[in-house]
């Protein structure tokens, strides 16, 4: 049998066992021993089923202690749209020529923000952002006429979130260098926008599990009475 590497050597903890939400934080950042600041990861198990319009689970949620990473952002709107977005700090602003650069292959950003008279435009791109999930969409946010605002939240800590066919949602909510409180601050702000994103269609127990863990480190079920929920 190979002889394991020995970052998962000093792994410690029991990744069998549920832990109380603060412990699981505690052994996320014992465990969290790569050389680089490593991104601490959210999957909660929802008791949806995404194949059905009425349990779609979709929004966004602003992490109080922000996400630890620098947000690329790309703005479609023109004239003083444009400006506002610029202002803002936003890295990539354009209208038509944007929309061709992106059909081209042009993928340096982490967010799209678009204003709503150019959703005309945008609808080419769905085939382009679609699949890496960074189409526009009013529901989280990111078609609006307010693009100033929508760039600061993008760049101050708001995270989209969305259930994926085997009805979990997955996120970043922090680095393994953030203090303990600044991580659990986070993950009960996402559980937050959860319940509050609970679809009418949703039947029984709708948070059914939860585990953190880091990139590079192994995953801690979290009790979810330990959330509040």
């Amino acid at each position: 049998m190979a002889k394991q590497p020995k970052r998962i050597q000093k792994w410690t903890g029991d990744v069998a066992a549920t832990h109380p939400l603060e412990d699981a934080i505690k052994l996320v950042k014992a465990n969290a021993n790569a050389k680089f600041d490593e991104t601490v990861e959210i999957a909660v198990n929802l008791g949806v089923d995404p194949r059905h319009a009425d349990q779609q689970v979709r929004g966004v949620v602003s992490l109080p202690s922000g996400t630890g990473r620098d947000v690329r952002v790309a703005v479609i709107a023109k004239d003083a749209k444009a400006e506002e977005a610029k202002a803002a700090g936003a890295e990539v602003v354009g209208a038509e020529d944007l929309v061709e650069r992106i059909q081209g292959g042009f993928m340096d950003f982490d967010r799209v923000i678009a204003t709503p008279d150019m959703m005309a435009l945008v609808g080419r791109l769905g085939k382009v952002l679609g699949p890496r999930g960074l189409m526009p969409n009013p529901r989280v946010g990111t078609v609006t006429p307010n693009v100033g605002q929508a760039v600061k939240d993008a760049k101050g800590g708001a995270i989209e979130f969305r259930v994926e066919k085997a009805g979990i949602v997955h996120a970043g909510i922090g680095k393994a260098s953030f203090t303990e409180e600044q991580l659990i601050a986070n993950v009960k702000a996402l559980v937050d926008a959860l319940n509050k994103a609970k679809p009418s269609g949703a039947k029984g127990t709708y948070v059914k599990k939860v585990s953190l863990s880091s990139t590079m480190g192994p995953g801690f079920k979290v009790d979810a009475s330990s959330l509040g929920v």
